[in-house]
């Protein structure tokens, strides 16, 4: 990692001249903090892959394991690698091999939920295999040996069970056996299939993966967004309609429209145009306009976003997690890097002050997920610290010069 001056907090660096993105003390205090996210959830691993969820403390929560806790923690160490972080090759590597032996379906194909010594959810979810794709992606540009055969194997299941060509669209849940898939269609999974097929063209060069990519934007993005005020409904019907009425997980599937929801797209937004040579002059602004939006209608007086909104823009879960700040804050810097914002260094700032005063937990490590009315730590929705994936880019994103290929930024960042 680079030789840098002495970090400070950002409540401390709320009245210093300039742009923070650039200033040095900045950027050691966001390494600090990444830094030290890795090393605490380097006690995730307990063995032959097998991944806990850590309580604040960093000890073990017992409890299935989940795919999208796998893959985002493959992922969050490949990109750590890039960072000049080596102690999480370990961690990668068990993490494929328990993603191959553990969570994939070696006889009908496709990759179970969730796993604890034998199947605890066999539903072939898309939200966990856009994860999988992300994760060999971000594995692949780490050098991991297995990677090919993974984003080969993914790639084959996605296409043939869950693309929806008619539609541009991925479809969500099938059954363990794949004889029954589920009449509910959802954004949250398509926007982490853009995700997740920007970085496996970033990580293979097949122009497929970019193509689709922008399939989905168009949906959501130029077609949705501005007909539902830049608030991007969650849930559909069989037919793509907007389900207005839908209420399903709290976390996952809530009514409504999700604040966080918006601010990640902009950032998605934003990769995918300069992937594609920043040809698409209305996504710039898109972005900006998803952004505004959400700061407008639900960032809190006290601060923190708050997580859903009804279908006229009122607050409908006051509720404060700790991802939808992760994302603004990876979301401003893309524009602040790319555009014009007028208010984006303060908002940038803003929300940092906030993730240090209330999230970021700097004697252990990681995030607090959750905060109550008073802004202290909660374990309402969350038990423990669940999730290094937002809070490590909401660090390394900012360390960047590019909003796309992040893992080329980081490494040209870790030898400056």
């Amino acid at each position: 990692m680079p030789s840098m001056c002495d970090p400070v907090a950002p409540r401390e660096m709320m009245e210093s001249d300039g742009a923070w993105l650039a200033d040095p003390h900045h950027q050691a205090w966001l390494a600090e903090d990444a830094e030290r996210q890795l090393r605490f959830f380097l006690g995730s691993l307990k063995g032959r892959g097998r991944f806990a969820v850590l309580d604040h403390e960093g000890r073990a929560i017992p409890g299935p394991q989940e795919l999208h806790t796998t893959t985002r923690l493959i992922h969050s160490y490949s990109l750590g690698l890039s960072f000049g972080f080596a102690e999480g090759a370990d961690m990668i590597d068990a993490g494929m091999g328990f993603l191959w032996r553990e969570h994939r379906d070696a006889k009908r194909g496709g990759f179970f939920a969730a796993v604890r010594s034998g199947v605890t959810n066999g539903t072939k979810m898309a939200y966990g295999h856009m994860f999988v794709l992300l994760a060999a992606a971000s594995a692949k540009r780490a050098g991991h040996p297995d990677a090919d055969r993974l984003l080969g194997d993914v790639a084959e299941v996605l296409e043939r069970r869950f693309w929806d060509e008619g539609a541009g669209l991925f479809v969500e849940d099938w059954s363990e056996d794949w004889l029954h898939l589920s009449k509910y269609r959802g954004m949250n999974a398509n926007m982490h299939a853009t995700e997740a097929h920007l970085a496996a063209y970033e990580a293979t060069g097949e122009r497929a993966y970019l193509e689709r990519a922008g399939r989905i934007i168009d949906v959501f993005i130029r077609r949705l967004a501005p007909e539902y005020n830049w608030r991007i409904p969650e849930h559909y019907t069989e037919e793509w309609t907007v389900d207005r009425a839908y209420e399903g997980d709290p976390m996952f599937r809530p009514r409504g429209t999700t604040p966080g929801h918006s601010v990640e797209w902009a950032r998605l937004v934003l990769h995918y145009w300069d992937l594609r040579g920043r040809v698409d002059e209305d996504l710039p602004e898109a972005a900006r306009i998803l952004v505004e939006e959400a700061l407008r209608l639900a960032w809190r007086r006290e601060g923190g976003f708050a997580y859903t909104l009804d279908f006229d823009g009122q607050v409908d879960r006051k509720a404060r997690y700790w991802w939808p700040v992760c994302e603004g804050i990876g979301a401003i810097s893309a524009i602040l890097k790319t555009g014009t914002f007028a208010r984006g260094e303060e908002w940038y700032r803003r929300l940092w002050a906030f993730a240090e005063a209330h999230l970021v937990d700097r004697k252990r490590g990681g995030w607090y997920p959750e905060l109550d009315e008073t802004g202290r730590p909660a374990d309402g929705q969350f038990k423990g610290k669940p999730d290094l994936y937002h809070a490590l880019q909401a660090d390394l994103i900012p360390l960047t010069q590019g909003v796309s290929r992040l893992q080329d930024g980081l490494e040209a960042w870790a030898t400056a």
